[in-house]
């Protein structure tokens, strides 16, 4: 069931769309991984840039917010992503 935008909950768009979008999955060596693996890198991923010079209530807010983030969706959309852009590049090759 999707709340927000197509996805769980806000905490999952936001770090969706302010953390991963646009970073390709290839040059990060992430489709080597399978997807409960990829959903531990991203949520490990995500926590570095978020706490990265925050500090006392801000970082406890960060935390909270993080607690709430549906990684496991994230790396599936990832997969999912990379699968049509490599579907739509083969059909260009191929054409």
């Amino acid at each position: 069931m999707t709340n927000y935008n197509g996805w769980t909950n806000y905490a999952t768009w936001r770090v969706n769309l302010e953390i991963f979008d646009g970073i390709d999955p290839r040059e990060m060596g992430w489709l080597k991984l399978n997807l409960y693996d990829l959903a531990d890198t991203l949520q490990e991923y995500a926590a570095e840039v978020v706490t990265m010079g925050a500090s006392g209530l801000a970082l406890d807010y960060a935390i909270a917010f993080m607690a709430d983030v549906n990684f496991r969706e994230i790396a599936n959309s990832i997969v999912e992503g990379y699968e049509d852009d490599f579907a739509s590049e083969t059909d260009e090759v191929e054409a």
